[in-house]
Parts: C-alpha cells; sequence; structure tokens
C-alpha cells in the first residue's frame, strides 16, 4: 500500500535491494554462462534489472521490469546483420596498404562511434517501454538516428575543444532525451541549464590540468622517460600522487552533475530532487578497489598451488629445475584448463564485483539521495499502449553501450 503523504510533501526513493542477494543472482548466472557458450547472459541481464526495479520503491510502490531474455536474444542476433559485413569489410581492410588500411579503420571507428549513440537510445526505449510503476508504462519517443548525429556532432566538437565544450553537451543530451520520455499520457521535461554545470566543471577541468601537469612535469624531471638510461621507478611517484587527487575531484564533479541534472527532472508537477554526494561515490570506488585486490590475491594463491600441482616433478629434490616446468607446463592439458579458468575467473571476478559495488552502489546512493515532492499528481496520468515494434537493445548490446 502507497503511504500516505500530505499535499506538497517530498516523498523519498528507497531501494531495498542487498548486495548478497546480488551476488547469488550473479553467481548463478555466471556459472551458467559456460555451458551456453555466453548465450545465458541476455537471461541474467534479465534478471538484474528485476532486481534493481522490482527493490526500487517510489511512494510504497515498486518499479516493475517487464522485459524478457528472449527479446534481448532476437535484437543481438538482428544486430548481428549489421556485424557480419562489418568483419568481412575489416578483414578486406586488412590486405590493402596500410596508408588505406589505417583510412578504412578510422571510418569505422567514426561510424560506429556514431552507431553507438543510436544504440544507447535505442536501448533506453526498450528499457523505458517495459518499466512499470503502479501499473502504468512509461515510454520514450524521439528519433534515434537524430540522438546519435547531436552526440556525434557534439563529440567532434570535445576534440576541437579539449572538452571545453561540454556542460553545453551535456545538457543538450539530456534535455533532448527528457524532453521525449513519458509516463503514461504524462510527458517529462528538463529544466536544467549549462550555466548550472559551468562553475563546477571548468573549475574541475583547470585542477585536473594544473595537477596532472605538474605531477608529469616532476615525473619528467626525476626520470620517468630516460635518455637511454634505466627508468627510475621512483620518479612514477608523482604521477600516482595526482591519479590520486584527480580520482576524487573527478568523482565529486560526477556527484555535482548528477544531483544538478536529476534535480531538473521534471514530470508535470511531480519535481525530483537528488543530493548526491562526492565523498559517498568515492567510498563505493574504494570499497570495489579493496574487494578487487583481495579476489586476485585468492585467483594469484590459487593459480600458484595448481601450477605447483601441474609441475611437481620440477620441484622434486627440494630444487627447481626451469627446463622440466617448461616441459610439463607446453605439453599439459590440465595446464591449458587452467589457464582458461583462470582467464574465466579473473573476469568474472573484476565483473561481478564492479556490479557490486559500482554498480549497486551507484543505484543505492542515487535512491537514498532523491526524493519527489508533487507525487500525488500522478495519480491522474491515464496509461498508453506498451510499443511492442522494438526488440530487444540490438546493437546497444552487441557495442556493450547498455545501462544496468
Amino acid at each position: 500500500m502507497a503511504m500516505q503523504q500530505g499535499p506538497g510533501q517530498p516523498v523519498p526513493v528507497r531501494f531495498r535491494g542487498r548486495r548478497g542477494d546480488l551476488a547469488l543472482l550473479l553467481l548463478r548466472g555466471y556459472l551458467l554462462l559456460v555451458p551456453t557458450i555466453g548465450l545465458y547472459r541476455f537471461w541474467l541481464l534479465t534478471w538484474k534489472r528485476r532486481f534493481y526495479w522490482g527493490h526500487t520503491d517510489i511512494d510504497g510502490d515498486s518499479l516493475e521490469y517487464t522485459g524478457n531474455a528472449m527479446q534481448l536474444l532476437v535484437g543481438f542476433l538482428m544486430a548481428l546483420a549489421v556485424f557480419l559485413p562489418l568483419y568481412g569489410l575489416l578483414f578486406y581492410l586488412s590486405t590493402l596498404a596500410r596508408d588505406a588500411a589505417i583510412i578504412g579503420y578510422a571510418g569505422i571507428a567514426l561510424g560506429l562511434w556514431f552507431l553507438s549513440g543510436y544504440a544507447i537510445y535505442r536501448a533506453r526505449d526498450f528499457r523505458l517501454s517495459r518499466t512499470l510503476w503502479r501499473g502504468i508504462r512509461f515510454d520514450q519517443t524521439g528519433n534515434g538516428w537524430a540522438y546519435g548525429l547531436r552526440r556525434f556532432g557534439w563529440s567532434l566538437l570535445m576534440l576541437a575543444t579539449l572538452g571545453l565544450v561540454y556542460p553545453l553537451m551535456a545538457t543538450s543530451l539530456w534535455r533532448y532525451r527528457y524532453d521525449h520520455t513519458w509516463y503514461g499520457d504524462r510527458r517529462f521535461g528538463f529544466a536544467g541549464r549549462w550555466q548550472q554545470l559551468a562553475a563546477p566543471f571548468y573549475v574541475t577541468y583547470a585542477a585536473i590540468v594544473l595537477i596532472g601537469g605538474t605531477g608529469a612535469t616532476l615525473a619528467i624531471s626525476m626520470g620517468a622517460l630516460p635518455d637511454g638510461g634505466p627508468v627510475e621507478p621512483l620518479a612514477f611517484l608523482p604521477l600516482a600522487a595526482a591519479a590520486l587527487i584527480i580520482g576524487p575531484l573527478t568523482l565529486r564533479y560526477q556527484a555535482r552533475q548528477l544531483s544538478l541534472f536529476y534535480s531538473s527532472v521534471r514530470l508535470g508537477d511531480a519535481v525530483l530532487t537528488v543530493r548526491l554526494r562526492g565523498r559517498a561515490l568515492l567510498w563505493q570506488y574504494v570499497l570495489c578497489g579493496l574487494a578487487l585486490l583481495v579476489a586476485f590475491a585468492a585467483l594469484a594463491l590459487g593459480g600458484v598451488v595448481v601450477l605447483g600441482l601441474v609441475a611437481r616433478e620440477a620441484f622434486a629434490g627440494g630444487g627447481f629445475d626451469a627446463d622440466i616446468f617448461f616441459q610439463q607446463m607446453q605439453g599439459s592439458l590440465l595446464t591449458l584448463g587452467a589457464i582458461i579458468t583462470g582467464y574465466l575467473l579473473l573476469l568474472g571476478a573484476f565483473t561481478a564485483i564492479t556490479e557490486l559495488f559500482i554498480g549497486l552502489g551507484l543505484w543505492r546512493l542515487l535512491a537514498s539521495s532523491a526524493s519527489i515532492a508533487g507525487v500525488e499528481s500522478l495519480r491522474t496520468v491515464r496509461a498508453r499502449a506498451e510499443d511492442k515494434a522494438l526488440a530487444g537493445e540490438g546493437l546497444a548490446d552487441a557495442l556493450n553501450v547498455g545501462g544496468y
């Protein structure tokens, strides 16, 4: 039952999902990826979305994700119709002269970057059309090709200005997305202005340039780029120190931008407010880094034990025979299996830990820092028909630019 609130009183957004439950979900999905040669990822992605959506409450009612894995699989197979000729073109370019091949690869890279903008917009359309709240479906109109062209044009300006037009680009893209987003028969709006973002962005930009430039200058002066001599390891300390400062600055800016822009989203009389703190976002990355260190250390220890078992004859007699060790390594099927297993475990650990701490962490932080005023005005929204023309996320999945 929905919570009763007074007129205009802000309603908090709550996320009830637990990291342990998501970890079990991911473990089950990863175990099924191997026998299905990776195809089970569409089912895993569907489980994840139902986890995130179903544990997110607004005014006491949770979101609902109605998409299914077969839709994602069909969309991916349709995207292969685009990529199979592309792979043939890449093979053909590899047979040409170097200059022609470089020009061809550059053209393909630009084409893929343009297509990624279209794919991002189309994937968002699919997710919204399969998202319900109180039985009413979200939707997205607009044109994916127009969004892709807009994003591509802004990207060129970003390169030409060394990123200085970012506040204008971000505002333009956010406005296009939300001006074409619907909840039932009610349209979203975006009241954000690039001037809101200008001061925090340019201050952060200048700080990063200053700190990064200082770190690079000190590193070079200490011998990071030796002239024919040995590399001085201590010379990289200024670069490491600069990175440790730039990372938190970047996350602080990211939190500021998300707070400003999400707080500029409107749905009629309903107003969203988000107050995301940079240190809370930084803490998620710190936890993620610590978890990765522990996981990789455990996997490395396991790898040493396996290698010791495979090449135990090389350690016979209390010594170590390198020739016997490499012979056993080269001629053992167990070694090949251990290498493949180790690679899959490393990849799985990295993917799972980043999902548990960065993906889940950001979702939880956004939910816990969000509130909606005027939510009672949404009781008069009427439903619209589901957009059944969309078949999965297609290019977004193939280009790995989808979200959650």
